[in-house]
């Protein structure tokens, strides 16, 4: 997947629905191997020297995951 259709996915997926979270691979116990989530995180880290900047879109939505919002938690 692409970094324009990974930042498109993952904006989605931030402001939307917490199913939404979770069908794209952040959950609760981090982000999902082979999802969604795992692609934008490594084109993420390639795009940024091998890290995933704090306040990212990555970091947002697995801060969101992690806390429990793609369970439907607040």
């Amino acid at each position: 997947m692409d970094r324009v259709t990974s930042a498109a996915v993952g904006a989605g997926a931030q402001g939307s629905t917490p199913k939404a979270l979770g069908a794209a691979g952040f959950t609760s116990g981090g982000i999902a191997a082979g999802s969604t989530a795992a692609k934008m995180m490594s084109a993420s880290a390639v795009a940024s020297g091998g890290r995933v900047g704090a306040g990212s879109l990555v970091s947002a939505c697995q801060s969101k995951g992690a806390s429990g919002a793609s369970k439907g938690k607040k």
